[in-house]
């Protein structure tokens, strides 16, 4: 078994484990008075459990084409970026540490733009401009469209 199918293989199991979760032990859970809600809050693990059971059967069932290199070699295991894998993990740490004494507006948009650094963008105006974009777009739809109160700025300057 290739390294692709052994990873869909354990994302398939995840997968359905996470649905299994959903499905029934989180509706189990349910308010009553939440029953009649077109959207519970299980609804979005559910597609989530859906879209990952599909694309890990896309590539367990897919037809196997053999490539020049291998997908993962022992003898140049020293050779791979793990500063980069490394970095981007003690980022997402500092985004959840910082979230709340930034607000969201801020670390969102160091994290997409330090994100975009370790993982060697040098384009500046298009770092800042899809940082910005993405993170005032995704506080208006959480805070304006689904009504998600999200602290946008420093609880300094809150008050």
């Amino acid at each position: 078994m290739t390294l692709d199918r052994a990873i869909a293989l354990f994302i398939l199991l995840l997968c359905l484990l996470y649905g299994y979760s959903a499905w029934f032990i989180m509706d189990a859970q349910i308010a009553p008075f939440m029953a009649r809600n077109p959207v519970w809050p299980s609804s979005f693990p559910k597609i989530l459990a859906i879209g990952g059971v599909f694309f890990a059967l896309l590539v367990l069932i897919a037809p196997h084409r053999p490539q020049q290199d291998p997908d993962l070699e022992l003898s140049r295991l020293l050779e791979y970026n793990y500063g980069q894998a490394l970095g981007l993990l003690a980022l997402m740490t500092a985004y959840a540490l910082l979230l709340l004494p930034l607000g969201f507006l801020i670390s969102t948009f160091l994290f997409l733009m330090l994100g975009s650094l370790i993982l060697g963008e040098r384009r500046w105006i298009a770092m800042i401009l899809a940082s910005g974009i993405a993170s005032l777009g995704i506080w208006y739809l959480v805070q304006e469209v689904l009504g998600i109160f999200l602290r946008p700025l420093p609880a300094a300057l809150a008050g």
